[in-house]
């Protein structure tokens, strides 16, 4: 079918849409963002005809957000029982929209690795011959997803129709590949959220962007050991019939490192549905600043002041690339600040491998026990396996902090999954996020940043980097420029290490320094930003994505038929 995008280009959209990822009824990172809050949109263009497919690892347990519907497929789930006997589970994504999903256990094709490696090796020349990790996993399941979709399109005879497979990551990569080969009508598109040789070259403190033109991506990934899953990447951005990724200088990593420069760039939007609003929001707010400071006040054994200003930082465990030991310097500059007037509590909101919830930190927080003096390790909220090792702890201790009371900056590591069971919080981290005053996210390595972009549409006020696709994107949009205008964005390089932090410290001081009615103009600053970044705004750039793929899929048919003919 056909639509007119927002681009004022007539664009042709497909009648099916599949979209796989590791990430599916599977929160473990931010594409499960990307995908969910995307869901409703594209349920928009596709009713019921874009179906997601992630894998089944919940087995005989039932996934948290996921809905088994019986009524989805009927006649192909009752032939895929009877001939190809894939195990899935058919039902709807709990989310935005309620999008058919496809789980699909993936463990039983794992014998069939050896012929699959060789297979992309042979049609494509992915070099499977040092894989190791979760290589192997990531594969076999891409291949059980381009089976799952070969199984549905030609049970359902979709020859006729326009099909685009989007996949996610190079961890879908060689499902790509088996789409392309075996089901050469589909229109693949494939997506990179983070090249794996540029986030390993930053992840080993190596200078990413001072040497980026010097790089050579295959070199790289021999020297990192990544060769396998750089060579699956690679492929994938050259075979597949569009190539995307989420930010501009994503977009410049790709044809660097991957020798090929993406097609369409596909920048992460949000769904409003994720925010509450009114009287629900400040209920939010109010009860999530009452966890925090009583957890603050435990583990600290003294009193937060009820207005104090509460900081934090989130994501994955990458201490460099998120700029966590940025986020630490930072509050180590403001606590020494002779500027300094209210109290601040700053939270390090970032899994680790958790042991247990603290038992005396729990017990004290749920029967409101009072705490007189510092906890033992007053600035963690749960034990952590081998706790001498972890570096934010240890950046922590080697600062200085003691969280006692004569300090006006606490610092708290909750090291968990924010899932709403905890064991301390017991709050999911959106909840959380909204009794927060602003967050901030110093990264050296973002390909977009979904987390800043979380905390504006949640009203927070927000500190980035340049070197964040979202940083970029809050800069093109006129923001940037100072935290009262709802997003900081810092500039950041190799060497500025120290500045980053100092001017991450004088922006928290210019926020304290607001009253409440500038606090709540900030935050309405910061929704309006939100705004020009949700689905609705932003899906153009996948509907560009779909076209270029259907037109390369046609015209790839075409030779084909043409030399068959001919």
């Amino acid at each position: 079918m056909k639509v007119v995008s927002d681009m004022s280009k007539a664009v042709e959209m497909p009648d099916y849409i599949f979209e796989s990822s590791w990430e599916v009824c599977n929160k473990v990172g931010g594409i499960y963002t990307v995908l969910s809050t995307k869901a409703r949109t594209l349920q928009d263009i596709c009713r019921d005809r874009t179906v997601f497919i992630g894998p089944d690892v919940w087995k005989k347990e039932k996934a948290p957000d996921f809905s088994d519907d019986e009524t989805l497929f009927v006649e192909w789930r009752r032939h895929n029982a009877a001939t190809d006997r894939l195990r899935i589970k058919v039902g709807r994504w709990n989310v935005p929209g309620r999008p058919p999903v496809i789980l699909v256990d993936y463990a039983p094709f794992s014998a069939q690795r050896d012929k699959l490696f060789y297979e992309m090796w042979d049609c494509f020349r992915v070099d499977s011959i040092h894989a190791c990790g979760d290589y192997a996993d990531s594969c076999i399941f891409a291949y059980a997803v381009g089976r799952v979709i070969e199984s549905f399109y030609n049970f359902y005879q979709l020859g006729d129709r326009s099909v685009v497979a989007l996949f996610n990551e190079w961890t879908l990569g060689m499902g790509a590949l088996y789409v392309r080969k075996h089901l050469p009508s589909v229109a693949t598109v494939f997506t990179t959220h983070a090249t794996s040789v540029g986030r390993s070259i930053a992840g080993n403190n190596k200078p990413l962007y001072a040497n980026m033109e010097g790089y050579d991506g295959d070199r790289m990934a021999k020297e990192l050991n990544i060769e396998a899953k750089h060579s699956l990447e690679k492929q994938t951005a050259l075979y597949a019939d569009c190539f995307t990724t989420v930010s501009d200088i994503t977009a410049i990593e790709c044809g660097r490192l991957l020798d090929k420069t993406p097609d369409v760039v596909t920048p992460n939007g949000f769904e409003p549905d994720y925010v509450p609003v009114g009287e629900l929001y400040k209920q939010k707010r109010e009860r999530a600043r009452a966890v925090l400071i009583r957890v603050a006040e435990k583990l600290s054994g003294s009193a937060i002041n009820p207005n104090a200003i509460l900081l934090s930082t989130s994501g994955r465990y990458e201490y460099r690339n998120k700029g966590i030991d940025v986020f630490i310097e930072a509050m180590d500059k403001l606590r020494r600040s002779e500027d300094l007037k209210r109290d601040v509590v700053a939270f390090i909101m970032v899994p680790a491998w958790v042991r247990a919830a603290r038992a005396d930190l729990r017990y004290a927080v749920m029967n409101d026990y009072p705490v007189t003096e510092p906890m033992q390790m007053p600035f963690c909220t749960h034990w952590l396996n081998h706790m001498e090792q972890d570096r934010i702890l240890d950046f922590i201790l080697r600062k200085g902090f003691a969280n006692s009371a004569d300090e006006k900056v606490k610092i708290i590591f909750a090291p968990c999954y924010l899932n709403g069971d905890d064991g301390i919080f017991d709050t999911s981290y959106y909840d959380l996020l909204t009794g927060m005053d602003a967050t901030i996210y110093p990264s050296y390595y973002e390909p977009w940043g979904y987390t800043p972009l979380e905390s504006v549409a949640f009203g927070i006020p927000t500190i980035t980097t340049d070197l964040a696709g979202f940083g970029l994107w809050a800069k093109k949009e006129g923001a940037g420029e100072s935290i009262d205008r709802g997003v900081k964005v810092v500039h950041r390089d190799e060497d500025n290490y120290f500045d980053v932090a100092d001017r991450i410290a004088r922006s928290v001081l210019m926020l304290c320094a607001e009253n409440k009615a500038g606090l709540a103009a900030i935050r309405k600053r910061c929704r309006r930003l939100a705004s020009m970044a949700g689905w609705d705004k932003f899906i153009v750039h996948y509907q560009s994505a779909f076209d270029i793929a259907l037109q390369n899929a046609r015209k790839r048919t075409d030779v084909v038929t043409t030399k068959i003919t001919g």
